[in-house]
Protein backbone atom coordinates (compact mmCIF):
# COMPACT_ATOMS: atom_id res chain seq x y z
CA UNK A 1 0.00 0.00 0.00
CA UNK A 2 1.38 3.22 -0.92
CA UNK A 3 1.39 6.67 0.77
CA UNK A 4 -1.70 7.99 -1.17
CA UNK A 5 -4.17 4.56 -0.41
CA UNK A 6 -2.78 5.20 3.19
CA UNK A 7 -4.02 8.75 3.71
CA UNK A 8 -7.29 8.15 1.92
CA UNK A 9 -7.45 5.38 4.01
CA UNK A 10 -7.17 7.33 6.99
CA UNK A 11 -9.59 10.28 5.86
CA UNK A 12 -12.57 7.45 5.28
CA UNK A 13 -14.01 7.22 8.87
CA UNK A 14 -13.55 11.13 9.28
CA UNK A 15 -15.35 12.11 6.26
CA UNK A 16 -17.94 9.53 7.69
CA UNK A 17 -18.41 10.65 10.88
CA UNK A 18 -18.44 14.45 9.18
CA UNK A 19 -21.28 13.21 7.02
CA UNK A 20 -23.50 11.76 9.77
CA UNK A 21 -22.86 14.66 12.37
CA UNK A 22 -23.99 16.98 9.59
CA UNK A 23 -27.28 15.01 9.54
CA UNK A 24 -27.74 14.50 12.97
CA UNK A 25 -27.13 18.68 13.39
CA UNK A 26 -29.57 19.06 9.75
CA UNK A 27 -32.40 16.26 12.21
CA UNK A 28 -31.84 18.50 15.14
CA UNK A 29 -32.50 22.01 13.36
CA UNK A 30 -35.56 20.58 11.50
CA UNK A 31 -36.88 19.02 14.40
CA UNK A 32 -36.66 22.25 16.29
CA UNK A 33 -38.05 24.22 13.32
CA UNK A 34 -41.49 22.61 13.78
CA UNK A 35 -41.68 23.01 17.35
CA UNK A 36 -41.48 26.54 16.97
CA UNK A 37 -44.22 26.56 14.35
CA UNK A 38 -46.47 24.18 16.28
CA UNK A 39 -46.28 26.05 19.37
CA UNK A 40 -46.65 29.69 17.53
CA UNK A 41 -49.97 27.53 15.69
CA UNK A 42 -51.63 26.47 18.92
CA UNK A 43 -51.32 30.12 20.54
CA UNK A 44 -48.53 29.93 22.36
CA UNK A 45 -49.47 29.27 26.00
CA UNK A 46 -51.67 31.32 28.53
CA UNK A 47 -50.54 34.86 29.82
CA UNK A 48 -51.69 36.07 33.08
CA UNK A 49 -52.14 39.61 34.00
CA UNK A 50 -49.30 41.24 35.74
CA UNK A 51 -48.59 40.65 39.64
CA UNK A 52 -49.52 44.08 41.28
CA UNK A 53 -51.46 43.65 44.25
CA UNK A 54 -54.72 44.31 42.88
CA UNK A 55 -55.53 40.50 41.72
CA UNK A 56 -58.32 40.77 44.38
CA UNK A 57 -59.53 43.66 43.09
CA UNK A 58 -60.03 42.27 39.49
CA UNK A 59 -62.51 39.67 40.48
CA UNK A 60 -63.18 36.42 38.77
CA UNK A 61 -62.79 35.64 35.37
CA UNK A 62 -65.40 34.58 32.89
CA UNK A 63 -65.00 31.52 30.36
CA UNK A 64 -62.76 32.92 28.12
CA UNK A 65 -60.63 34.17 30.51
CA UNK A 66 -61.33 37.97 30.43
CA UNK A 67 -61.47 39.71 33.47
CA UNK A 68 -63.96 42.41 33.72
CA UNK A 69 -62.96 45.44 32.34
CA UNK A 70 -65.87 47.62 34.50
CA UNK A 71 -63.83 46.14 37.83
CA UNK A 72 -60.52 47.80 36.21
CA UNK A 73 -61.35 51.13 34.51
CA UNK A 74 -65.53 51.28 35.57
CA UNK A 75 -66.77 51.26 32.11
CA UNK A 76 -69.68 49.41 30.82
CA UNK A 77 -70.53 49.03 26.56
CA UNK A 78 -74.10 50.00 27.62
CA UNK A 79 -73.46 53.51 29.12
CA UNK A 80 -70.61 55.21 26.56
CA UNK A 81 -70.16 55.05 22.80
CA UNK A 82 -67.25 53.09 22.41
CA UNK A 83 -65.42 53.42 19.00
CA UNK A 84 -61.87 53.42 17.27
CA UNK A 85 -60.07 56.54 16.11
CA UNK A 86 -57.51 56.33 13.19
CA UNK A 87 -54.49 57.22 13.85
CA UNK A 88 -52.77 55.98 11.01
CA UNK A 89 -54.17 53.36 7.88
CA UNK A 90 -53.73 53.50 4.08
CA UNK A 91 -56.49 54.93 2.51
CA UNK A 92 -58.03 56.71 5.81
CA UNK A 93 -57.53 60.11 7.02
CA UNK A 94 -56.20 60.68 10.90
CA UNK A 95 -58.61 61.08 13.02
CA UNK A 96 -62.03 59.39 11.73
CA UNK A 97 -64.06 57.82 14.05
CA UNK A 98 -65.63 54.13 13.53
CA UNK A 99 -68.45 54.07 16.35
CA UNK A 100 -68.15 50.01 17.23
CA UNK A 101 -71.66 49.67 18.83
CA UNK A 102 -71.82 45.64 20.02
CA UNK A 103 -69.85 44.04 17.69
CA UNK A 104 -67.48 44.69 14.73
CA UNK A 105 -65.24 43.13 11.91
CA UNK A 106 -62.03 44.72 10.76
CA UNK A 107 -60.06 43.70 7.48
CA UNK A 108 -60.26 43.78 3.94
CA UNK A 109 -63.04 42.18 2.82
CA UNK A 110 -66.27 43.82 1.41
CA UNK A 111 -67.98 42.07 4.89
CA UNK A 112 -66.12 43.99 7.18
CA UNK A 113 -67.71 46.65 9.05
CA UNK A 114 -64.52 48.44 9.26
CA UNK A 115 -63.06 48.17 5.53
CA UNK A 116 -59.15 48.56 6.05
CA UNK A 117 -57.26 49.25 2.56
CA UNK A 118 -54.01 47.61 4.23
CA UNK A 119 -52.21 44.91 1.91
CA UNK A 120 -51.21 43.22 5.52
CA UNK A 121 -54.74 42.70 6.24
CA UNK A 122 -56.71 39.51 5.58
CA UNK A 123 -60.20 40.00 4.45
CA UNK A 124 -61.85 38.98 7.94
CA UNK A 125 -58.75 40.06 10.32
CA UNK A 126 -60.33 41.06 13.56
CA UNK A 127 -63.51 41.10 15.82
CA UNK A 128 -64.56 43.34 18.15
CA UNK A 129 -67.36 42.06 20.41
CA UNK A 130 -69.69 42.34 23.68
CA UNK A 131 -69.52 40.02 26.46
CA UNK A 132 -70.14 40.46 29.56
CA UNK A 133 -70.91 44.27 29.35
CA UNK A 134 -67.41 44.95 27.90
CA UNK A 135 -65.71 44.89 24.45
CA UNK A 136 -63.09 42.59 23.56
CA UNK A 137 -60.89 42.32 20.71
CA UNK A 138 -60.02 38.85 18.95
CA UNK A 139 -57.76 37.91 16.00
CA UNK A 140 -59.92 35.69 13.29
CA UNK A 141 -56.65 33.27 12.39
CA UNK A 142 -55.45 36.20 10.15
CA UNK A 143 -52.05 35.58 7.97
CA UNK A 144 -50.47 38.94 9.72
CA UNK A 145 -51.87 38.82 13.12
CA UNK A 146 -53.58 41.35 15.33
CA UNK A 147 -51.83 43.85 17.91
CA UNK A 148 -53.15 44.94 20.96
CA UNK A 149 -50.90 47.59 22.76
CA UNK A 150 -48.18 45.94 20.61
CA UNK A 151 -48.44 42.37 22.18
CA UNK A 152 -49.76 40.04 19.13
CA UNK A 153 -53.38 38.41 20.43
CA UNK A 154 -53.62 34.89 20.59
CA UNK A 155 -56.82 34.98 22.94
CA UNK A 156 -59.29 37.40 23.09
CA UNK A 157 -58.38 40.44 25.35
CA UNK A 158 -60.79 43.19 26.75
CA UNK A 159 -60.53 47.07 25.64
CA UNK A 160 -59.58 49.62 27.74
CA UNK A 161 -59.80 53.81 27.00
CA UNK A 162 -56.46 54.48 25.53
CA UNK A 163 -55.85 50.95 23.81
CA UNK A 164 -54.16 50.71 20.41
CA UNK A 165 -54.83 48.31 17.62
CA UNK A 166 -52.99 47.76 14.86
CA UNK A 167 -53.39 45.53 12.12
CA UNK A 168 -50.45 45.78 9.21
CA UNK A 169 -49.80 49.42 8.75
CA UNK A 170 -52.96 50.26 10.20
CA UNK A 171 -52.62 52.20 13.70
CA UNK A 172 -56.77 52.69 15.53
CA UNK A 173 -57.10 53.88 19.23
CA UNK A 174 -59.84 52.87 21.44
CA UNK A 175 -62.00 55.36 23.20
CA UNK A 176 -65.29 56.11 25.17
CA UNK A 177 -67.71 58.75 26.12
Amino acid sequence: MNAPEAVANTLEPISVALKYGFLAVLYLFLMWVTRSALRDLKGGGIRSLPATGKADSLGSQDATGLYSASAIHGYEVSEHSPRLVVEQAPGHEAGMIYDLGHEAVLGRGDDAHIRLDDPFASGRHAQIFEQGGILAIQDLGSTNGTYLNEELLDTPRPLHPGDRVRIGDSELTFETD
